[in-house]
């Protein structure tokens, strides 16, 4: 088991202002083996590129501020209470378009983070 505090992950400052902050949350030591987890952190009017997994499932949860899920060029606004479910092979991303943080939790099947992450133009 682990616990994962969302109020630290709200205190944490940006290392990289204005940009995308996108670390992974290790969870190999502690016994995953198909688990992983990231927390997000967007700067204000910045986003994740438009992309898909080729065998990757997600679960994303927002922690703070507001952003849009942009899935198969639907737009959707998503907030804290919001949990959003995203299926191997769906395009989406995640646009900041606030003049405020956007803050999230994501887990994720088949780690690392970076293995099967495809950018669509």
């Amino acid at each position: 088991m682990k616990i994962i505090k969302s109020e630290a992950l709200c205190r944490i400052v940006n290392p990289t202002p204005g940009q995308p902050h996108r670390p992974e949350i290790r969870l190999d030591g502690d016994g995953f083996k198909r688990l992983g987890a990231m927390f997000g952190l967007l700067a204000p009017h910045t986003q994740v590129p438009y992309h898909y997994h080729r065998d990757r499932e997600s679960i994303l949860i927002p922690l703070s501020g507001e952003a849009i899920e942009i899935i198969e060029g639907q737009e959707t606004v998503i907030r804290p209470g919001d949990i959003l479910v995203i299926p191997a092979g769906e395009k989406h991303a995640t646009a900041n378009r606030s003049d405020g943080e956007f803050r999230f939790l994501e887990f994720f099947t088949c780690p690392p983070l970076s293995a099967d992450f495809v950018q669509v133009d």
